[in-house]
């Protein structure tokens, strides 16, 4: 986000892409933490399953995803299971365009094609980093039980506390996750 350029942020130590993790190797943390974060992923199945590769056994993920009727994304429709399987099976490069548009439309709120068009190129130009997918309450419950079917870990805590949902997740024992 180029306009925090002029904010005094904390100094961090590591600086990583955090869908990927690459930085990480596999099972070597206690907890990851995703506060705000899920939304903004392009392929938010394969973020969760780094984060829970880098996990040890008994480890957490705290993930906080705000629900999308109590932001200013309560105007766009809520993205189906079936999107995300496909942005995590093909690649999210073809939906970019589409959720740029989305934003533009239903946050930005521009509404003459001219100007849609020129800000839906100035965020691919930037890769601005929007909320790419939204869900309500019970699409993230949806979401978090697909994943479980892929992946070994137990939902400690689902959580409503005001517009957002919280899921603690703890890793278990079996198979790699990818």
């Amino acid at each position: 986000y180029p306009e925090l350029d002029s904010e005094n942020l904390v100094r961090v130590d590591i600086i990583d892409d955090g869908e990927t993790l690459r930085t990480f190797r596999d099972a070597t943390q206690d907890f990851v933490i995703a506060n705000h974060f899920v939304e903004h992923c392009e392929d938010p199945i394969g973020a969760v399953g780094n984060m829970l590769r880098v996990l040890k056994e008994g480890g957490v993920l705290f993930m906080a995803i705000p629900d999308k009727r109590f932001t200013f994304d309560r105007d766009r429709p809520v993205t189906p299971l079936e999107h995300l399987l496909r942005d995590h099976d093909e690649a999210p490069a073809w939906s970019r365009r589409q959720h740029y548009e989305e934003w533009a439309r239903l946050v930005n709120n521009v509404r003459d094609n001219a100007g849609l068009q020129s800000e839906v190129e100035r965020l691919m130009a930037t890769r601005y980093a929007i909320h790419y997918h939204v869900w309500t309450q019970m699409e993230m419950l949806e979401f978090i039980l697909a994943l479980r079917k892929m992946w070994s870990f137990e939902v400690e805590l689902v959580l409503k506390r005001k517009n957002e949902v919280i899921f603690i997740l703890k890793r278990c024992p079996g198979p790699r996750i990818p």
